[in-house]
């Protein structure tokens, strides 16, 4: 078995809050930041179109949301802003928030999710509804969800 290789890959730029920094349509946006670990069998990345791709036993450690996703195909797509997860997409978070589908698509920036799922089978979603809704990956805000 091959060993997985792993990389510290920094989603977006860090700014001071008050600044922020602008999209290429001019939007105001707020960029997440942080290190995000990918571990793998095989990374590859493209200068020249900005495409970081991870393949084979894809794992995904993003703490600063208490996020931790498993899939077999991963790809960044820096220019665009856009992360594809794709094959038994699995995302966790701390607080108990889960996903599980064939596909993910998260677009950094909206930090909106379009999850699809494996043909005759059905997205699943668990979610705390006492959980506050906030910054991180759509509904998955990494708070913990309050103790009864």
């Amino acid at each position: 078995m091959t060993q997985p290789t792993t990389s510290g890959v920094r989603v977006g730029e860090e700014v001071e809050p008050s600044r922020g920094s602008v999209s290429p349509e001019g939007r105001q946006v707020t960029p997440l930041t942080g290190l995000v670990t990918i571990e793998s069998d095989l990374q590859k990345a493209d200068n020249s179109t900005g495409v970081v791709t991870a393949t084979g036993n894809v794992r995904i450690l993003y703490p600063d949301r208490g996020v931790v996703a498993t899939a077999r195909q991963a790809q960044y797509f820096s220019k665009e802003g856009r992360v594809v997860l794709s094959g038994d997409v699995d995302i966790i978070q701390d607080n108990g928030n889960s996903l599980r589908a064939e596909r993910i698509v998260y677009l950094v920036e909206r930090e909106r999710i379009i999850a699809d799922p494996a043909e005759g089978q059905q997205v699943i979603i668990r979610y705390y509804l006492n959980s506050p809704v906030g910054a991180g990956m759509g509904a998955f805000d990494g708070q913990k969800p309050p103790r009864p």
